[in-house]
């Protein structure tokens, strides 16, 4: 991960999006093969079913879509001069942070406690 904010935060804008896209040609597999003129796999004992497959996957999207949100709010703050301050404390988010989750908008005590 590169240490500059601003190529780090497009670093994984970038990731995200990529990762946005293959769910989203998981999710068009599944809800293709839930069509109906599909079998029903509801009564499979092989494993999950694609309702299952279905859940987890827009669960993945969500947080995917969530990550991509702090993301581009984290550009946002660092275009404002406000990259790196605890949005709750106003304290410096440390470098080692910042580091792991270019995008986090709070320190690690704040952090913690919601």
């Amino acid at each position: 991960m590169p240490t500059d904010p601003a190529a780090a935060l497009t670093v994984r804008a970038h990731e995200v999006a990529a990762r946005l896209a293959a769910l989203d040609a998981d999710l068009a597999v599944v809800r293709d093969a839930r069509g109906p003129e599909q079998a029903d796999d509801e009564h499979d004992p092989e494993g999950a079913t694609l309702a299952d497959d279905l859940a987890r996957l827009v669960g993945l999207r969500r947080a995917a879509t969530d990550e991509l949100t702090a993301v581009e709010a984290a550009q946002v703050r660092l275009g404002a001069g406000t990259y790196g301050v605890c949005e709750r404390c106003g304290g410096p988010i440390g470098a080692d942070r910042l580091a792991v989750r270019p995008a986090a908008a709070r320190c690690v005590r704040c952090a913690d406690l919601g």
